[in-house]
């Protein structure tokens, strides 16, 4: 406490100084300096030996001689990054920095028109005026006294305390992190007791930036020097860390490649004494044996002679050689000539796609009528090839023989199917089938979500770790250049930065340029026109049209309740029980159980939820019987289905609904399925405002709609304001604000399949009468009153019979589409066929 006292008694002194006290006039040559900053008050203790100058220049000469004589000191300063300290003629305070240093020059010589000089730092110094310039500069100077600071306060003292730490915890890690600096420097910092000498030591130690060096010299205040200093330090310490990183890095590659050809060659001579020696000659020449036998086209052929050459004068450790490794191991190990033989026998075919899928009878048709147009194809290329044999041995050698007919050598091109239907269908297992079918192989890549072109074609062999694309990749996995590849999700590939793969799939999907595709890794071309491929997708729009165009599209709708039926009887539930551990004799389902897990529990185009559920009774009867609780065969009805999978999920959506005025049933189809629309339109008065300023009328469409569905309720508003005569409503009954919602508002709707149920939503409205809830409709409506066909019909009516509906309206131009559809769907639901809309009312008013 006294010492502070007594220090801030001598600091008032300093900066109150009495009237009749002069200050010192001290006169000093001064030398501008760019690189030198000289720290005053060093330890005379390595590393602070005496500062070694050269310079060179007529004003440097003079001021040196002048220090010389008069034994007094030099002061340097750091002149503006503009200036240099010769040939100055108006030379300021300002060109200066604001602190320099008063030095003792030690020893003073000249050689060669250069002086070198060896000095000591001893205050730091302030220039008060400069008195001349010629022939050195000479300044009057003030020195600086920054120890003279008094710290006030304990919370300063201890912020002061801190910065000493952590400014001399950074050095010490740098000093034993750095190669460049000793040991003892970092011992040096515990004999310094005065904050400001500690920063100016560390600073003169370190190999640091002139420029930093001034601004820890310019920093009078102890505390705003140990802050500059400890900012400096941090930079130094993450540099030294970084460097230390990078050395590592580089020293361990090194050691690496290094240990790596050690090991090789002690290996080898281990391997030579054993007489176990593997040399790159015996893989090459194995190579070549392979590459003797391995039919492939000749192009190919050559490409791998030319790359083994190549491999033959690599060295074996050398990184390029395993590159050649793999490429040459793809050319010879894919399926260029390797084929399966088709099974040809239809009615084998037949049985055994009935054992896998129940229905589907469009596609399996499909798939037989392929087998049947190759077993003839077949036939007859074998009769051609014997009348071939056979004209040969007739005709005389002189005589040539005669040129086969074209359609002998035509070369069949397999179909490329795409399956479209919503989800659980069994669109891939149907792909299995008709690998089985055909005694193919099958391959499946799924295609959701892929961005990347190089997926499809490959990487080029420059790059590291680069790969043939999915095709060969197939390929290769099933041995055979002509396996059923299945192409999944084709409908939700994606675009990026990295390319389309859409794109290279119009190659891959085209029978008049796939049998040369061209792969980016082989870059030799590969025939693919002996690959059936089949794509799958959920929905036509989202696919390219290019690509579309290549595909032949079979529809696979949802299933019926019959359908669904059968399908668990024959298939689920038995895969179900083998799943879970039971047995037929065990667990007993009856067909009024299983009807009502379809009505009551799933709600879907597929048979997915529905194996889940039979799934969930048969865990739950596993349960039962391994704890003892039931013995023998449990038999479950309908009645106590609830027991085990609770209450029930779905129900009719019309059962309840009353008819009500300005809601009309529609039907639509989404890549799930078939779905039941609920159009709701009411209209509200306009407030005295807007009847006063006679604003239009207004339209709102609400329910997330797409922009054809919302232009398809415009086109039914119009439509119904024109047919206010024949309807008999007041015309402006529809000019005011009209509000049109279908639920759900969270899934997005888009379609012109709804714009007779809106039109008739806005006549009941319009006309006051009420829409009984069990009647359905679906058509697009044009400006005129024609209703269009419209798609998606069976799951349209598959949705509308789940969800209760008794009578369905469509458009006449659909009626012909009724043949494809089973007789068990039609079953318990009167169908309307309409051509106008005029119909529609008088179907729905009458």
């Amino acid at each position: 406490m006294e010492t502070q006292e007594r220090a801030h008694s001598q600091n008032e002194q300093q900066r109150e100084p009495r009237a009749t006290e002069k200050k010192p006039n001290r006169e000093f040559p001064v030398l501008p300096l760019d690189d030198l900053v000289v720290f005053p008050h060093m330890p005379p203790v390595p590393p602070f030996p005496p500062h070694h100058v050269a310079l060179s220049g007529e004003m440097a000469t003079a001021a040196l001689e002048a220090t010389t004589r008069s034994e007094r000191g030099l002061c340097i300063f750091r002149p503006n990054p503009d200036i240099t300290y010769d040939g100055i003629p108006n030379i300021t305070k300002a060109d200066l920095s604001p602190i320099g240093s008063l030095v003792h020059i030690l020893r003073f010589k000249k050689d060669d028109g250069d002086v070198l000089f060896l000095a000591h730092g001893r205050e730091r110094v302030k220039i008060e005026e400069i008195l001349s310039t010629e022939p050195f500069i000479s300044a009057r100077v003030a020195i600086v006294n920054s120890e003279a600071e008094i710290v006030d306060g304990l919370h300063q003292n201890l912020e002061l305390e801190a910065l000493v730490r952590s400014n001399e915890e950074m050095f010490q890690r740098i000093v034993a992190m750095s190669g460049r600096y000793q040991e003892e420097y970092g011992a040096i910092t515990k004999t310094i007791e005065q904050p400001g000498r500690l920063a100016d030591y560390i600073a003169a130690v370190l190999d640091l930036k002139s420029t930093d060096k001034q601004r820890i010299l310019e920093a009078v205040s102890v505390t705003k020097r140990l802050n500059s200093l400890a900012i400096i330090l941090a930079r130094e310490l993450d540099l030294h860390e970084l460097e230390n990183k990078i050395q590592h890095s580089a020293q361990s590659v090194i050691n690496k490649g290094q240990r790596e050809y050690y090991l090789r060659e002690q290996l080898k001579a281990i391997q030579t004494e054993l007489g176990e020696a593997e040399d790159l000659g015996l893989e090459i020449d194995e190579l070549r044996e392979q590459l003797r036998t391995t039919v492939m086209p000749e192009k190919a052929k050559q490409t791998a002679e030319k790359e083994l050459n190549r491999l033959a004068k690599m060295q074996s450790f050398s990184p390029e050689s395993t590159v050649s490794r793999n490429y040459l191991d793809w050319l010879l190990n894919l399926p260029w000539e390797v084929s399966t033989e088709d099974s040809l026998n239809l009615r084998a075919a037949k049985t055994v796609l009935d054992e896998d899928h129940y229905g589907l009878e469009k596609v399996k048709e499909r798939i037989v009528e392929h087998l049947a147009v190759r077993m003839l194809h077949t036939r007859r290329a074998k009769d051609n090839s014997d009348t071939e044999r056979d004209r040969h041995a007739e005709t005389s050698a002189d005589v040539p023989a005669q040129k086969p007919a074209a359609f002998l050598t035509y070369e069949m091109k397999s179909p490329i199917f795409c399956f479209v239907g919503p989800p659980g269908v069994g669109k891939t297992s149907l792909g299995r089938s008709i690998a089985r079918a055909m005694d193919r192989k099958f391959v499946r890549v799924s295609l959701g979500g892929m961005h990347d072109e190089a997926e499809i074609r490959g990487h080029r062999r420059t790059y590291i770790g680069s790969m043939p694309g999915r095709i060969l990749k197939g390929l290769r996995t099933a041995e055979s250049n002509n396996p059923i590849f299945m192409l999944d999700e084709i409908d939700k590939l994606g675009t990026d930065f990295r390319g389309d793969p859409g794109a290279a799939l119009l190659e891959v999907l085209d029978p008049e340029q796939n049998h040369a595709f061209t792969d980016n890794y082989l870059d030799v071309p590969f025939d693919l026109s002996k690959v059936m491929f089949i794509t799958t997708a959920n929905q036509l729009d989202t696919i390219p049209i290019a690509l579309r165009d290549r595909m032949e599209t079979l529809e696979l709708a949802g299933y019926t309740t019959n359908e669904k039926l059968q399908i668990a009887k024959q298939y689920l539930l038995p895969r179900q029980l083998t799943a879970n551990g039971l047995t037929a004799e065990q667990l007993h389902i009856d067909d009024a159980a299983i009807d009502t897990v379809i009505s009551a529990y799933t709600r879907e185009a597929g048979v997915r939820n529905l194996e889940r559920e039979l799934g969930t009774l048969c865990r739950k009867e596993a349960r039962r019987i391994a704890e003892g609780m039931t013995a023998g065969t449990t038999k479950i009805s309908a009645k106590s289905i609830p027991d085990y999978l609770g209450p029930e999920k779905f129900t009719a959506e019309v059962a309840g609904r009353k008819a009500e005025i300005g809601i009309a049933t529609g039907l639509s189809v989404t890549p799930a399925g078939g779905e039941i629309l609920f159009v709701e339109v009411a209209t509200y008065s306009r407030t005295a405002g807007e009847r006063e300023r006679a604003q239009p009328s207004q339209l709102r469409i609400t329910g997330q709609l797409g922009n054809v569905m919302q232009e398809s309720a415009q086109t039914a508003l119009s439509y119904v304001k024109s047919q206010a005569a024949a309807l008999h409503f007041n015309p402006g009954a529809l000019d005011t604000d009209i509000h049109i919602h279908v639920p759900a508002g969270a899934i997005p709707k888009d379609g012109p399949s709804a714009g007779i149920t809106i039109a008739t939503a806005l006549a009941s409205i319009a006309t006051g009468k009420s829409i009984s809830p069990d009647i359905a409709m679906t058509g697009e409506l044009t400006l005129r009153g024609r209703v269009l066909p419209i798609g998606g019909l069976k799951e349209k009516i598959l949705a509308a019979k789940q969800a209760g509906i008794k009578k369905i309206i469509v458009p006449r131009g659909n009626e012909n589409h009724f043949v494809d559809i089973p007789e068990d769907i039609q079953s318990g639901i009167t169908f309307r066929f309409v051509e106008f809309m005029s119909e529609v009312f008088q179907e729905i008013f009458s």
